[in-house]
């Protein structure tokens, strides 16, 4: 039992190394890249995010084949999910952060992520508190939905097909919007919104 907690404890570690290193390269921490990402400037976030998405199903894939991991599939609540989506949705636009960058932009110097760091660990006590009476009268129950099961599939199967799909959903948006223009002059990802606001500003020549 302890190795196997040990090895998922060191594969989390890992996991988490390489996520970190490839977030501070693409500069997805910078608010002005997030919020960039949620007024549909730059694609930056979308590319890094469904890249850890397709990584992440390959790696669950071979560690659940080799039987490293059992998988814990929660109840499809479709509510939930949408209600919850959009809250996450406007708290990411107006403190131009999400969960999982906050730990980055501090760490970076920004110090107002502090507050968005205690803001969000407050919300997750309140919820713990809050989260029995609203399962019981706002969500309910549901029951796991999982794609593989619904075709026909072993788990590997799907996986492997999400990542192909992904993959070349990624090289298409790549090819639409390469990463260097979206990054920007200052590795921000606010290039195109200062280009625009000079030009209102400064009348050509």
């Amino acid at each position: 039992m302890m190795g196997s907690v040990w090895t998922a404890v060191a594969i989390g570690l890992a996991m988490g190394i390489v996520f970190g290193f490839a977030l501070e390269k693409s500069r997805v921490f910078e608010p002005g890249m997030i919020v960039g990402q949620m007024q549909l400037r730059n694609f930056i976030m979308l590319k890094m995010f469904l890249t850890a998405v397709a990584t992440g199903a390959l790696v669950l894939a071979v560690l659940h084949g080799f039987g490293f991991v059992k998988l814990h599939p929660k109840a499809a609540l479709y509510a939930a999910d949408i209600v919850g989506g959009l809250l996450l949705g406007v708290g990411i636009a107006l403190a131009g952060a999400c969960p999982g960058t906050t730990l980055a932009q501090i760490g970076v110097g920004y110090r107002d992520a502090i507050f968005t760091l205690l803001g969000g660990l407050a919300g997750a006590v309140a919820f713990s508190y809050a989260q029995p009476w609203i399962a019981t009268n706002l969500i309910g129950t549901g029951k796991p939905l999982i794609f593989t099961d619904l075709v026909g599939l072993p788990y590997w199967q799907g996986a492997v097909g999400l990542a192909v799909m992904l993959i070349a959903v990624l090289a298409l948006m790549e090819r639409w919007r390469p990463w260097r223009d979206d990054l920007g002059s200052d590795v921000d990802g606010s290039h195109a919104a200062s280009t625009e606001f000079k030009a209102r500003i400064v009348p050509a020549e």
